[in-house]
């Protein structure tokens, strides 16, 4: 099992958020990489409900703010929801994926988590609805 450090990026470098995702299996799909990513994210909103939400895709009926989301009351997201978000995100090139020093361009490619892989999500437009 391995252990990996996620970090948001902009497409110009700039670093936005980072989390570690323990435990996850050496070989992943880019797909359960995803959600993965997601459903934590959500879980640590979900854990302390409030009205910004700092995640890869937008929710529902929340507007864009510096560092993530502002949603219009404190309120739990649907992980679920998000992570099929995310996924179309991925598919319309919302966001790139590297894994280590490799872009990933296909949700069932299969990726290699090691010690001290890194993930890395850019932003590469406004991911409004995902």
């Amino acid at each position: 099992m391995a252990s990996v450090t996620v970090r948001d990026e902009t497409a110009t470098g700039r670093r936005l958020d980072e989390m570690s995702l323990p435990d996850l299996p050496d070989l992943v799909t880019v797909r359960d990489l995803i959600r993965t990513r997601v459903r934590e994210e959500v879980a640590r909103h979900n854990a302390r409900p409030s009205r910004h939400f700092r995640g890869l895709v937008r929710p529902d009926d929340a507007e864009a703010e510096l560092n993530g989301y502002l949603l219009r009351e404190a309120r739990r997201i649907d992980a679920e929801r998000q992570a099929d978000l995310a996924e179309r995100a991925f598919g319309r090139n919302g966001f790139i994926l590297l894994v280590g020093d490799r872009q990933a361009d296909e949700l069932d490619e299969v990726v290699e988590l090691g010690a001290g892989t890194e993930v890395v999500f850019i932003r590469l437009v406004p991911l409004v609805g995902g």
